[in-house]
């Protein structure tokens, strides 16, 4: 299965996702892996028997969200300079979100910019986060608060890497799958009320729309300047819920499970969407195992982080809403009231 990647002008880039076994690899320059020691003891090995190249190095950096940073990206590129890469070597993206997001805001910066090849071995980076050219580090401010949007060559999603996912990992990948089905298709959320995710073919089959559909809305607008700006439901939200947590509760895939819940009960507060459909993703979300109910401490503190939020400017916040399922609208200038109305459906109940 082979998904294109085909950016408009002025800046055309066309690449390929291929979804299938992962094929041999060669390569005419120095190459180096970016992967984590987790991704590494299972899958490694297997990997470095599909690359070629004249100079094949490995960086192993550590694994979570919490060094998702400045100072990790920093090592990466020191371990580039120590190797000798010029703007003819290739980095390799060989993990999850994190490590592919890492790589590739590495590669944009390493000499101006060199090539990057994404192989991403969770569930949420084979469907969303590998796919699109979004890369970038946290920072104490927010999440993604530091990046650039650089498409990497080609991104090779194989099945197979997916057998040592733990389960909640697995299901942080769904979250992300059940956000596309919400905002664009509810026939295909329809079929993931009855999929077996455990059966291959319905996996790629899932696994292929969600790329389909992401890869529509990137053609259309790579940088975020309109409909990809859908992409962000459940993560306006998602992401206070991981800046409050210090990134070490949830998996973001987690976040955004409960950020989708928050988003539909401002939906529904809004006319947007019915109470019954609101119910209806909230158990296709828990079906799987995923978080939907989130404890807010300061109703006050929670609303001015949207603040930090990237999707914010001129001081308005912009949330992403589901009109019904299928369908979406991008909000702005609520009445601060209304929003914090919301949220104290959310707030810590006295005892």
């Amino acid at each position: 299965m082979i998904v294109p990647i085909e950016l408009l002008p002025p800046k055309p880039v066309k690449y390929d996702i291929t979804i299938d076994t992962l094929p041999s690899l060669t390569f005419d320059n120095k190459v180096v892996i970016v992967t984590n020691p987790t991704v590494a003891e299972y899958h490694l090995d297997t990997l470095l028997q599909k690359v070629n190249a004249p100079q094949l190095h490995v960086v192993t950096v550590p694994d979570g969200e919490q060094y998702k940073t400045l100072e990790t990206v920093e090592s990466i590129l020191n371990e580039c300079f120590e190797y000798k890469l010029d703007r003819k070597s290739l980095l390799i993206a060989f993990g999850g979100g994190v490590i592919g997001d890492m790589t590739g805001f590495t590669a944009s910066l390493y000499q101006r910019g060199i090539d990057f090849v994404q192989i991403p071995t969770t569930l949420l980076s084979q469907v969303d986060a590998s796919v699109g050219g979004k890369t970038g580090v946290n920072n104490k401010y927010g999440k993604n608060l530091i990046g650039a949007f650089y498409q990497p060559k080609a991104v090779y999603i194989d099945t197979a890497f997916l057998q040592t996912l733990p389960k909640r990992e697995f299901a942080a990948g769904f979250a992300e799958i059940v956000k596309m089905a919400v905002m664009f298709d509810r026939d295909y959320f329809n079929f993931l009320k009855t999929a077996d995710l455990s059966d291959e073919a319905q996996l790629k089959e899932t696994i292929k729309r969600s790329v389909e559909l992401k890869a529509w809305v990137v053609n259309q607008d790579e940088k975020e300047a309109g409909i990809r700006a859908v992409l962000n439901y459940g993560h306006t939200f998602g992401h206070v819920v991981e800046n409050e947590t210090h990134y070490t509760e949830y998996l973001h895939g987690e976040a955004v499970a409960i950020g989708m819940v928050m988003a539909n009960a401002l939906a529904v507060k809004l006319g947007l969407m019915s109470e019954e459909e609101a119910t209806e993703v909230k158990r296709l979300l828990a079906s799987h195992d995923l978080p939907v109910d989130y404890a807010i401490k300061d109703v006050d503190d929670f609303y001015e982080h949207f603040f930090l939020d990237k999707k914010s400017a001129n001081n308005s916040i912009k949330f992403i809403l589901p009109e019904h399922i299928g369908g979406h609208r991008i909000v702005k200038d609520l009445d601060e009231r209304v929003v914090k109305e919301v949220l104290r459906q959310f707030e810590v109940k006295d005892a």
